[in-house]
């Protein structure tokens, strides 16, 4: 499977996501590049989880319907053409890290995934949902992972 470059002018990959994205700062999401999608894609869907939420993996944005022949957002933007669903907060569109005070860096990851077909998803989709959605459609998949403590 081929592999997409996922990128942020604000962090690199498994760094420190400055506050201004965070739910308590400016709760604006990052800027993002990506490269290598494949020809054949009809859609992307991004994801953004925190696998270390003390109630199980938490949805801080999922994006469908992306354009493919984009090639990234800015901060505070939904990506071209895309369709913004309601996060872990109950909230459409991005909501930033937010883990509980005092516990250790949480890791976001983002996952952008460039779809054959279209991908069919609840307006508050769990993590769980987001993945079995694309994994049997995903043409190829980039991963960007930041690190936040409160």
């Amino acid at each position: 499977m081929a592999g997409i470059e996922l990128i942020s002018s604000a962090f690199d990959d498994h760094a420190v996501l400055a506050r201004r994205y965070a739910y308590e700062g400016e709760n604006e999401s990052p800027p993002l590049a990506w490269s290598g999608i494949p020809d054949e894609a009809t859609e992307l869907v991004l994801l953004c989880e925190d696998p270390d939420a003390p109630s199980g993996t938490f949805v801080h944005w999922v994006v469908v319907g992306i354009d493919p022949r984009s090639d990234g957002t800015e901060a505070g933007r939904v990506p071209p053409g895309g369709t913004e669903l309601v996060n872990g907060f109950h909230e459409r569109g991005w909501g930033g890290p937010h883990p509980p005070p005092g516990d250790e860096a949480h890791r976001y990851r983002f996952r952008l995934y460039a779809l054959g077909e279209p991908c069919v998803l609840p307006e508050s989709p769990s993590a769980d949902q987001v993945h079995r959605a694309v994994d049997d459609r995903r043409l190829a998949v980039g991963t960007l992972e930041a690190l936040y403590r409160r």
